[in-house]
């Protein structure tokens, strides 16, 4: 048996509900009215709202410590979240809670993958907040707490040479992670296998940043009609992800860049023995007359494990063919705040997906592939038994888990049938108008 309390945990994928403040002195005063800011609605909910564009915290993105019957995607408001969705203070509390050692935090109202501002706005102005949301990520939420977070930047993707150039500012300033969206093109720029995106690659490659994809920012999963259920659509998403392992592993750019690192961003990894399987079939049978080469004696399964690593939340069947997968490849995700989110039992979820793997692999794949990924050197420097789950929990004299109160009035109420994917599009509104990613 696996004793949870043992575990090291680094989570490769959370998110952060960003505070309304975070602009506030980050931006020269010529730029300070175009900068995003909370917008009230007449039913109290709050939204971001850039150049015109309003994007509401939808409640599924923060419903952590919540029912299940009590979510929805009606937006919502600061105080019907958990406090550690906006504060970092609380965020830590809410880590030390799960024992969670560290924790990569993605984007909210910029969209997962940051392309808010590549979509959207006067590009000089993007510029400045794009600069600018990097710079409050960096001091306002990783930097009160530096050995708890791995710092995540976002870039100005109009612009490829703007784009490395700001790869190059965060790697300075110790930001070796960028996110970036699964299919680009959906936000009106080239493809990533055009040599347009050279000049970023060059830059990840130089500074050794990884390049995160999240599930959802491909532009959509294909949905046959309006009348398929949300569950069924949810249970889809990580088809994106598939799409785009399959687009990048057999493209130019992991041949180009041979030391590149994708990470597949709760993605899950059940899929993947499968796709690898795809791959080497379709490599070995097709390639003599389409001309594809992945390299003098490399497969796409090689491809696959020098430039990929993935992460899960919940997925035995992915555990059960680790070693079909790639044992070094594979990290931890406890996605919170969001409704897929292990908290706060996530250890004790996690010691029961692994069980089978033997004492190195649970090692590996809860924390050294990550710390390695990353550059992360806290267990080292620490020691391990002062960043285990007992240790980090011992840290909690008192915890509060109930759940914020929401209004009656504006609480999400039970359908009588299962919700269709159509639905889900009318209740969310304005949150997917103006934006492509799910």
């Amino acid at each position: 048996m696996i004793d949870p309390d043992n575990l090291v945990l680094i989570s490769v994928d959370d998110h952060t509900v960003e505070p309304a403040d975070m602009f506030v002195g980050r931006v020269p005063k010529r730029y300070e009215d175009d900068a995003p800011r909370i917008v009230e609605g007449s039913d109290g909910s709050c939204s971001w709202e850039y150049s015109g564009l309003r994007l509401p915290n939808i409640a599924l993105n923060a419903v952590v410590g919540r029912p299940n019957d009590e979510w929805g995607f009606e937006p919502s408001r600061f105080d019907e979240m958990r406090a550690g969705c906006y504060d970092v203070d609380a965020r830590v509390h809410d880590m030390n809670a799960a024992g969670v050692l560290a924790s990569m935090c993605f984007p909210s109202f910029p969209m997962f993958s940051g392309a808010l501002f590549t979509f959207h706005g006067d590009k000089q102005v993007s510029e400045v907040m794009v600069r600018a949301y990097n710079d409050w990520h960096l001091e306002d939420w990783c930097g009160r707490h530096p050995d708890r977070f791995i710092a995540l930047g976002i870039l100005p993707l109009w612009d490829p040479t703007l784009a490395a150039a700001e790869v190059h500012r965060l790697a300075s300033l110790g930001c070796r992670a960028v996110t970036v969206p699964q299919h680009v093109g959906k936000y009106g720029q080239p493809p990533w296998q055009d040599p347009h995106w050279d000049p970023l690659w060059e830059a990840i490659c130089e500074e050794g940043t990884v390049v995160n994809i999240h599930i959802g920012t491909g532009g959509g999963v294909p949905v046959p009609s309006d009348l398929t259920s949300y569950l069924a659509w949810n249970a889809m998403a990580a088809v994106d992800t598939q799409r785009f392992t399959a687009d990048l592993l057999f493209s130019p750019i992991v041949k180009k860049f041979p030391t590149i690192t994708f990470a597949l961003s709760e993605g899950g990894i059940g899929w993947i023995p499968f796709l690898l399987e795809r791959f080497e079939d379709v490599y070995s049978r097709q390639r003599a007359w389409t001309g594809d080469d992945l390299g003098e004696g490399v497969s796409p399964t090689d491809v696959f494990r020098r430039n990929f690593v993935s992460c899960f939340i919940r997925d035995r069947i992915g555990i059960v063919n680790r070693h079909s997968i790639g044992v070094e490849t594979i990290c931890w995700e406890m996605d919170y705040p969001h409704s897929d989110s292990s908290w706060p039992d996530a250890p004790e979820q996690l010691a029961a997906q692994l069980e089978g793997c033997s004492a190195d692999e649970v090692e590996a794949i809860t924390w050294r592939n990550a710390a390695r990924v990353y550059g992360l050197d806290v267990v080292d420097r620490l020691g391990r038994d002062t960043c285990t789950v007992a240790a980090l929990r011992n840290r909690i004299s008192d915890m509060d888990f109930s759940a914020p109160k929401v209004d009656a009035g504006r609480a999400p109420k039970p359908g009588k049938s299962a919700l269709t994917y159509g639905e889900m599009k009318v209740r969310m509104g304005a949150a997917i108008r103006g934006g492509t990613e799910d």
